[in-house]
């Protein structure tokens, strides 16, 4: 019977129901924390989940978890952890660590001494009383502890998830390609739809709904950690991939448009579109959003405009925002979405929002306004 991990996916805040949506739609039983999803799966799910969440950070396996309020505490709960089953002898594993509200507050603490456990543990179990090498393949762990309870993980991610690999060029400020896929999953967009981005930049709203549109992996042309380490299956790595290509829908006929007043950043979205095989789904062109008409109904628009977060850059940003305005209110059927840290979009834009959301764009509050459009049937 193939083993079974305590697994998570991790995510940023405001993203942790979508995450657990995605789980659910892969087939698992999944638990929402506040910046974390748990779940339970087999070496073939890791790599599964890595494969397909959208919106996720990262998958990390929960090697253990237990209570401890003394440094003594802590290094026997790490020490009774079966290690040996994730590590080699010569594993290279940096110790990350995070404290909160809790007795054992000194994070450079905390992690040396989870380090020294871990050491001592593998020492036991390959009968070594010299220096572990760690000159083998990396295994990334942290220790979290939160009010007390200590949670050690095993990384099996690598870089975020959000580097899908397609992305070669990039203007200033880009979304991650994650935060810009949860932001097409919490409209109503749907594939038989149109779908514009008005200020596309790079491209990675586009590009992210094209990934939705035809139903493909996004890390299908990435690599994961766990499939260096010793005991992953390397069979697996195939298999996963090979079943998630075959649930791509390459037939579908999208609609999605990126327009950019910027003629730079419309070249940097065509190659970013062209290197994740998406070149022929996405028309991208040099556009001003007030320059902007269509006779199309029921379509979604996306937009991610300058914040005006610089200094002198808040006039020009919500004269943007005007002239969307003037712009999106001459299409009723139509559904938009406008993401900015300006509190006071409202207002510049003209009207008041169906529905606000509060996220987080890295570190920085951002409200995701929404207004429903009224659907016509066509």
């Amino acid at each position: 019977m193939e083993k079974t991990y305590h697994l998570m996916a991790t995510a940023a805040a405001g993203l942790e129901a979508l995450v657990g949506k995605e789980l659910d739609r892969l087939g698992y039983d999944a638990q929402v924390e506040n910046y974390r999803v748990r779940f339970d799966g087999t070496a073939r799910d890791i790599l599964n989940a890595n494969i397909w969440l959208r919106t996720a950070d990262r998958v990390k396996i929960i090697v253990g978890e237990f209570e401890a309020t003394t440094f003594d505490a802590l290094f026997e709960g790490v020490k009774a952890l079966p290690w040996e089953d994730y590590l080699n002898y010569d594993s290279e594993f940096p110790v990350a660590g995070r404290s909160k509200k809790s007795e054992l507050f000194s994070v450079p603490d905390v992690q040396a001494i989870t380090k020294k456990a871990i050491v001592n543990r593998l020492q036991d179990a390959y009968h070594i009383r010299t220096r572990l090498p760690e000159n083998g393949y990396f295994a990334q762990l942290e220790v979290m502890i939160e009010k007390d309870h200590v949670i050690v993980t095993l990384d099996t991610t690598g870089p975020s998830l959000f580097k899908r690999g397609y992305r070669v060029n990039k203007g200033g400020a880009p979304l991650k390609e994650n935060f810009a896929a949860a932001l097409v999953l919490l409209t109503n967009w749907h594939p038989d739809r149109p779908f514009v981005d008005p200020t596309t930049g790079s491209g990675t709203l586009a590009i992210e709904a094209a990934l939705i549109g035809r139903n493909i992996a996004p890390g299908l042309i990435r690599d994961f950690d766990i499939e260096q380490m010793d005991w992953f299956d390397k069979s697996l790595s195939d298999a996963v991939r090979d079943a998630a290509e075959s649930q791509a829908d390459y037939d579908r006929k999208l609609d999605i448009q990126g327009f950019d007043i910027d003629e730079n950043m419309v070249q940097i979205a065509i190659e970013n579109a062209k290197h994740a095989g998406l070149g022929q789904d996405i028309v991208f062109k040099q556009l001003a959003a007030k320059d902007w008409t269509t006779e199309k109904q029921n379509g979604v628009i996306v937009a991610n405009p300058p914040y005006g977060e610089r200094l002198g850059e808040l006039d020009a940003a919500r004269e943007l925002y005007a002239q969307m305005g003037a712009v999106y209110r001459q299409l009723p059927t139509w559904s938009k979405y406008i993401l900015t840290s300006d509190l006071a979009f409202e207002e510049a834009y003209g009207e008041k929002a169906t529905k606000r959301r509060k996220l987080y764009n890295g570190a920085l509050r951002v409200d995701y306004f929404q207004y429903w459009g009224k659907r016509i049937k066509s």
